[in-house]
């Protein structure tokens, strides 16, 4: 899945240790999440969204999965 996370992450000189921290995760999910290696799930979707004060599809794109699933 495509996430806005690492530009947003920088646009806000945000680490992704802060990031996980604030939502309750590690720093290699972090990782994991903007490489596209795991997908987070919709609680954790949300979580980071409220952290950035954005909608949930403001940071992630959902059309691929939807189109493949």
């Amino acid at each position: 899945m495509k996430t806005r996370i690492p530009e947003l992450r920088k646009a806000r000189k945000i680490s992704q240790e802060e990031l996980a921290r604030s939502v309750g995760v590690t720093r290699q999910t972090i990782t994991s999440i903007e490489v596209g290696k795991y997908t987070a799930s919709l609680v954790l979707a949300y979580k980071i969204a409220k952290y950035f004060n954005l909608m949930i599809e403001e940071v992630f794109d959902f059309e691929e999965e939807l189109n493949n699933g």
